[in-house]
């Protein structure tokens, strides 16, 4: 927890309900154990998505499709989603959600590796989701830069790693050492590219927002 429970708590009960579809997709991703973006990150989503208008998006990790279906119901019929996913297992599950809930023909989803995906795109996006492994972030960034349009967003989830970014490399459990560093640079870089203008923020596992030149 990187911020004060009771506040988040509090803060949590005053949000409206979200749509059925999003709390039936909810609910199957707790049942099976699939990582989904916490309440929090999904009200920043909402009010990013509603200032920007983006007529393209494009999201790194699609897993079963919550975020995507998530980022659909705040664009209007004109925007599209591209969103990227590697695990074969869970591209059947996104597909389906995203017939479930009528937005198939505004979802493409891009099987396979994002580094090796990212490379091939040329497409200008508006608006710009990254919730995939963390410690590739700073491999995706290249193209990432490449790919975000002047005036666009960039959108990175989980980036404090549960306020273990902050420790010294030798306080991480060594299996979570390499990610740890990749972490760290990650959040430099963002901070000291000057193309971009970026902040970071402590909520959900952190966030980073990041607006291109």
């Amino acid at each position: 927890m990187i911020v004060n429970e009771r506040m988040l708590d509090y803060i949590l009960s005053l949000e409206t309900d979200e749509s059925p579809m999003i709390q039936m997709i909810e609910q199957e991703a707790r049942a099976a154990y699939v990582p989904i973006v916490r309440k929090e990150m999904r009200q920043l989503l909402r009010v990013l998505l509603t200032i920007k208008k983006p007529r393209t998006v494009l999201e790194v990790g699609t897993a079963i499709g919550f975020s995507a279906i998530l980022m659909a119901e705040c664009l209007g019929k004109d925007s599209h989603i591209t969103t990227i996913e590697k695990y074969e297992k869970r591209i059947p599950i996104a597909r389906e959600n995203f017939k479930r809930a009528g937005c198939e023909d505004r979802i493409t989803l891009l099987e396979g590796d994002a580094m090796d995906i990212l490379p091939g795109l040329t497409e200008r996006y508006d608006f710009i989701f990254m919730d995939a492994a963390k410690g590739q972030y700073i491999h995706f960034l290249p193209d990432i830069l490449r790919l975000l349009a002047p005036g666009g967003i960039l959108v990175s989830d989980n980036v404090l790693q549960d306020g273990d970014v902050v420790e010294s490399r030798y306080a991480v459990v060594r299996r979570n050492r390499t990610i740890h560093g990749r972490m760290r640079d990650y959040l430099w870089t963002m901070k000291h590219t000057p193309e971009l203008e970026t902040t970071i923020l402590p909520i959900g596992d952190g966030a980073t927002v990041s607006v291109k030149r």
